[in-house]
């Protein structure tokens, strides 16, 4: 008895697990530890100064950015003239704008050097600036409208190879058209802000600028109506050229508005580093296109590794506006109506079983990359998308958090690597390797042939 006596006052004078005063303590402390995780942004910089507008454009962001101009500019213009598909490169320069003036400063600080902190105005002022002078390799056409201009897409169509409708890429000009069609929608945002913005409003909401839509659209009116004897061809080439630029650029400024709302950085910050990064991007674009254009001298070739396949697509475009549809080939057009309704049958399926099944619907769009691309990029496409379905699969939260830090890595690394490319193609350094793969019959008649039976 005295024992179990003992054992029920031990019981009771130390907490048990299940003592609802220990589950309440442990619960607590739980929540305020999740309270103080769930922090918002204003919350975390609340106590920190806001620098003024003046401030937050300083000497070293414009240094970064400069650097990450000239790299993303290569990026961007080897995917223009390789799929023509260009991912949103806003947090891969946030990232690497960060990481780059993070280093600089943690230097300076090591070497008491340091006057003014890093802060998140002055990483959006890099961001701003970086996006603007990358979008211009984008915007700029040489991937589409200002290479189907060129001598190279023109042989490669039946029609309209006459000198007044050719006009092959040169810094001088490139340099020059792309300062006036810029600044154009630089400064025409807000007059033109029905045009420009209902761009902005649709890149707002899927993250993807259709800015060569809207080009199409004056390749059909200004080429009509200049006619296939007033050079129609290069005129409704230029005319997108200038469309594309305003609603391109419309787009990024409002996209860079949205962040430095969220950041509290000054839109007179926002507009001064989007027309320095616009200044950055019309030099430093057609520079770097100067470079793959020399050093690739099959680029725009079909089956080249360069083949800029929109480039193709624009001038037939362009054809097709000056000519009318008599310039298509035999059933093109009855194909094109045809794929132009089983597409959306395809959607309205996909729209009307739900998520749960739409995910195994595949999407028209999707499909057609490989018609005009080839099949080599959605292989790749395949697997990255695989890699990221079984990453979803083991940590979904982890693979939302930093898929898109993966992504990032990726798409700079291997552009990136298009500026040492280019320099050894143009010093005419042959790879010292050649893999290639062949059918057994070959392989064993080049076998015959090299040991000489």
């Amino acid at each position: 008895m005295e024992n179990w006596d003992e054992d029920i006052e031990t019981t009771t004078n130390n907490e048990s697990p299940s003592d609802p005063q220990l589950v309440n303590r442990e619960g607590s402390k739980k929540k305020k530890e999740e309270e103080e995780d769930e922090l918002t942004v204003e919350q975390i910089f609340q106590h920190k100064k806001v620098p003024s507008w003046r401030q937050q454009l300083t000497v070293r962001a414009f240094v970064v950015a400069l650097v990450l101009s000239i790299l993303f500019s290569f990026i961007v213009m080897k995917l223009n003239l390789t799929t023509g598909v260009i991912p949103s490169l806003n947090v891969s320069a946030g990232l690497l704008g960060f990481f780059f003036v993070k280093t600089w400063t943690k230097l300076l600080e090591k070497a008491v050097w340091l006057r003014q902190p890093f802060t998140r105005q002055e990483n959006t002022v890099i961001q701003t600036c970086v996006v603007a002078s990358a979008g211009i390799s984008f915007s700029g056409g040489f991937g589409n409208y200002i290479y189907a201009m060129s001598e190279v897409v023109a042989k490669q169509l039946s029609n309209f190879n006459a000198p007044q409708d050719i006009m092959n890429p040169q810094i001088g000009w490139m340099m020059g058209f792309l300062f006036v069609v810029s600044f154009i929608g630089l400064f025409s945002v807000v007059p033109l802000r029905k045009l420009a913005f209902c761009n902005a409003y649709g890149c707002g909401l899927t993250d993807w600028s259709i800015g060569p839509t809207y080009g199409t659209i004056a390749i059909f009116v200004i080429g009509a109506w200049a006619g296939a004897s007033q050079g129609g061809i290069i005129a409704g080439l230029a005319a997108c050229g200038v469309l594309m630029n305003i609603v391109s650029t419309a787009s990024d400024l409002t996209q860079d508005f949205k962040t430095g709302y969220l950041t509290l950085a000054s839109p007179r910050s926002m507009f001064v580093s989007q027309v320095i990064g616009t200044a950055m991007g019309c030099v430093i674009s057609p520079c770097v296109f100067s470079i793959f254009y020399k050093a690739f001298p099959d680029m725009g070739l079909p089956g080249t590794r360069y083949p800029a396949p929109y480039a193709t697509v624009f001038r037939s475009m362009a054809m097709l506006g000056v000519e009318g549809f008599s310039s298509l080939p035999t059933n093109c057009l009855q194909l094109c109506y045809g794929f132009f309704f089983i597409s959306i049958f395809i959607n309205g399926i996909r729209d009307s079983v739900g998520k749960r099944w739409a995910k195994y619907i595949p999407s028209p769009m999707a499909m057609a990359i490989p018609f005009y691309i080839g099949a080599y990029f959605t292989i790749d496409m395949c697997i990255g998308s695989l890699i990221l379905f079984v990453w979803q699969k083991v940590n979904r939260a982890k693979a939302d958090s930093f898929g898109p830090a993966v992504a990032s890595g990726l798409i700079c690394g291997d552009g990136i690597w298009t500026l040492p490319s280019s320099i050894l193609a143009l010093a005419g350094v042959s790879p010292p390797i050649c893999m290639k793969f062949l059918p057994q019959a070959t392989n064993t008649r080049v076998d015959a042939f090299l040991s000489g039976s």
